[in-house]
C-alpha cells in the first residue's frame, strides 16, 4: 500500500498513521485461503451526458480471474501497458474495479480502504524517508510494537535483505540496490498478508537486477510472504515467482510455473513474448514433428494450427554448406536442416551466437528472417569465434530449446 513518511511538522504534531499496519482479522471465514480475483474490470476515463454513458473510456484491465494462495508468488508478466500494474493497484484499492471482485479469505474487499487491507506495497522507486536512517525506515510500520519487539524485528530483516550492521546509515549514502533492499525489509516489517510489488527491479541496471531477484526470491521464502510481483522482464518473473500470469492488452492469456510457461506456452502472442525468436508450420519441421503435441491445460489437440517456435537459443550452426549463392537462402542440406547465410557472430554467454539470414520452411523466399543460431558441434570457426560474415552454413532447431505451440 501507499507509504507515505512526511518530515515531522515543525509543530511538533505527530507523524501520520503507519498504512502499513495489519488489521484485525477477518470475522467472518473465508471459503478459500488467499487472494480471490473474479472477473475484474478496470477502466480510466470516459463520460456521458444527461446521465447516459457516451464515452466508456479506455479499458485497462478486461476480466481477470486469478487466485495467489498463501506462501505462493505470483509474477504479473507482461509488455508496457498491458494492464499489470492497473490489476495490482486494483488488489491493493488504489484503483476502483468497474465490475468483478476482488476478496482476501474468501471476504470480498469492495469498500475497505487501502489502509484496513492489510497489504503491503514496493514501488519502482524505494521512496526511503531521507529524515530516517535505515532502521528507523525498516521500522515505520511497526511503530505501535513494544521497542525490543520493533528492534529485534528489524535486526531479522535487515538480516534477510543482505543489510545486517546497515541500521545506523543515512539512506543518502546507499546505493540503489541497497535502498531497494532498505524498501523490502519496511514492507515485509508489518507481516502483511499480501505484498504487492510494482516493476521494483526495473530502476537498476541489468547486473545488479539480476543479483536483487534472487535476494527477492529468497526474502520472499524466508519470511513466507504471500506476494504479487508486477515485471515486464520474464527473466525477472521466472527468478522471482512460484507462478507467471502473462498479460496482454488487459487480458489474462495464461498462468503456469516458470518451467511449464516455457515449455508450453499457450499461444504464439505467449510465445512471442517469451522471446522466441521464429515460427515455423511444425508438420514442416522435423523438431517439430518430433515435440509432443499438447496444449496449454496438458491436453491432445488435433495440430491443425501447430506452430513450431524457435526460442532464442533453439537454433544451431550444424556444418557448413556448400551451396551456391544462386540457391538462396532456402536451400536444404538434408531432413530438419536449412541453409543460413552469415551476417555476423559475437562470442557470449560461453558460446558463439552467429546471426543468419534464412528462408524458414513456409514463408516467402524472398524474405528470409534473421535469426540468431548457436555454433554447434560441426559448425564452422572456433569455440571463441563464428564463421565470416556471407559464409553458408547449415542451420537445425535444436528440440531442447523449441516449442510447440497453437498458431
Amino acid at each position: 500500500m501507499v507509504q507515505t513518511d512526511p518530515a515531522p511538522s515543525r509543530t511538533g504534531a505527530p507523524e501520520p498513521s503507519r498504512p502499513d499496519a495489519v488489521p484485525d482479522p477477518d470475522p467472518v471465514p473465508g471459503e478459500g485461503a488467499g487472494l480471490a480475483v473474479r472477473d475484474v474490470v478496470v477502466r480510466y476515463g470516459g463520460h456521458g451526458t444527461g446521465g447516459a454513458r457516451t464515452d466508456p473510456g479506455t479499458t485497462a484491465v478486461a476480466g481477470v480471474t486469478l487466485d495467489v494462495p498463501p506462501g505462493e508468488v505470483l509474477a504479473l508478466l507482461g509488455p508496457s501497458g498491458c494492464g499489470k500494474s492497473s490489476l495490482l493497484r486494483a488488489v491493493a484499492g488504489l484503483e476502483p474495479v468497474a465490475s468483478g471482485a476482488v476478496a482476501w479469505d474468501g471476504r470480498d474487499l469492495a469498500g475497505v480502504p487501502v489502509h484496513r487491507r492489510g497489504f503491503g506495497l514496493m514501488f519502482q522507486e524505494g521512496q526511503l524517508f531521507p529524515h530516517r536512517d535505515v532502521a528507523g525506515n525498516v521500522a515505520y510500520g511497526i511503530a505501535g510494537l513494544p521497542r525490543a519487539a520493533r528492534d529485534a524485528r528489524v535486526t531479522e530483516l535487515l538480516d534477510v535483505v543482505g543489510l545486517a550492521g546497515y541500521g545506523r546509515r543515512a539512506v543518502a549514502t546507499l546505493s540503489g540496490g541497497e535502498r531497494q533492499r532498505v524498501a523490502l525489509a519496511r514492507s515485509l516489517a508489518p507481516r502483511p498478508r499480501l505484498l504487492l510489488l510494482d516493476e521494483p527491479l526495473s530502476a537498476l541496471d541489468r547486473g545488479l537486477r539480476e543479483r536483487l531477484a534472487l535476494d527477492l526470491r529468497e526474502a520472499l521464502r524466508a519470511t513466507g510472504t504471500t506476494a504479487v510481483f508486477v515485471t515486464h522482464d520474464h527473466d525477472e518473473a521466472f527468478t522471482v515467482a512460484d507462478r507467471v500470469a502473462v498479460m496482454d492488452a488487459g487480458r489474462l492469456l495464461q498462468v503456469a510455473s516458470p518451467e511449464d510457461l516455457w515449455r508450453a506456452p499457450a499461444s504464439r502472442r505467449v510465445a512471442e513474448f517469451l522471446g522466441y525468436q521464429a515460427f515455423v508450420p511444425a508438420e514442416l519441421s522435423a523438431a517439430g514433428r518430433s515435440l509432443d503435441r499438447r496444449g496449454a491445460d496438458n491436453s491432445a489437440y488435433d495440430g491443425s494450427d501447430e506452430l513450431l517456435a524457435i526460442g532464442p537459443r533453439g537454433l544451431r550452426v550444424v556444418g557448413t554448406s556448400g551451396a551456391s549463392d544462386a540457391q538462396g537462402g532456402s536451400a536444404s542440406s538434408g531432413a530438419g536442416t536449412w541453409v543460413a547465410t552469415v551476417v555476423g557472430s559475437v562470442f557470449r554467454r560461453g558460446a558463439a551466437e552467429i546471426t543468419v539470414d534464412v528462408v524458414l520452411p513456409g514463408a516467402d523466399p524472398g524474405s528470409p528472417a534473421r535469426l540468431v543460431a548457436l555454433a554447434g558441434t560441426g559448425g564452422s570457426g572456433g569455440a571463441d569465434e563464428g564463421p565470416e560474415p556471407g559464409a553458408r552454413v547449415h542451420v537445425a532447431p535444436d528440440p531442447a530449446g523449441c516449442a510447440v505451440v497453437r498458431g
